[in-house]
């Protein structure tokens, strides 16, 4: 699948309507995620230098950078997953009994939902440095840090589709207990959220 970083956002947006199994809903709430991380790296952004938040700037400094990284790795992510979904998809098209995917199916599997649930706490990690900079950041872009709330718990919410679909598909308890994890994640992810534009209302 060609890379994420690399697609125009028109050709992005051709791509994920077309009938191809990638990039799908895998890689497009990565997409998501890295767009919540870029917004609040913009509020952030324009918090930098300014004399009046001069008491918060190496906090700020901080913040920028994180979401810098947290960008890279939500698009990272999604090319893992796309990569992922197209293993799956490839050997769920062999026949059952067939040696290669008996061999190989149970790893695509489990990386189909240990791929997504990494999206879940990279989102997580985005929504609690949000929950910070409500105090530390320009006043005048509320909305732009409450939309990247919404954005990031968005893609928490919609990579724990890809958890709940794949899991019973894994062996013995672990799958029950990977779901878990991912529902426990997406509840706190909206917490989050909730805080955060709570702040920003306030």
């Amino acid at each position: 699948m060609q890379p994420l970083a690399s697609y125009t956002f028109g050709e992005l947006l051709e791509h994920t309507a077309a009938k191809s199994p990638t990039p799908g809903g895998g890689a497009v709430a990565s997409a998501v995620g890295a767009l919540a991380a870029a917004l609040a790296g913009m509020v952030v952004s324009y918090s930098v230098g300014k004399k009046s938040l001069a008491a918060h700037e190496a906090a700020n400094q901080d913040a920028c950078k994180y979401l810098a990284n947290a960008r890279a790795m939500m698009v990272e992510l999604g090319d893992e997953d796309a990569a992922a979904y197209g293993v799956v998809n490839e050997l769920m098209k062999l026949p059952e009994g067939d040696e290669r995917r008996t061999r190989e199916l149970p790893a695509a599997l489990a990386a189909a939902v240990q791929i997504p649930l990494a999206t879940m706490g990279a989102c997580a990690d985005v929504l609690r440095l949000m929950e910070s900079l409500g105090a530390t950041t320009n006043r005048q872009l509320r909305s732009d840090l409450g939309i990247a709330a919404v954005l990031a718990c968005a893609a928490a919410e919609s990579s724990l589709w890809n958890v709940e679909i794949n899991t019973p598909s894994l062996a013995g308890v672990e799958g029950a207990r990977l779901l878990a994890q991912a529902r426990a994640c997406a509840e706190d992810c909206r917490a989050r959220r909730a805080r955060v534009e709570a702040a920003c209302r306030a």
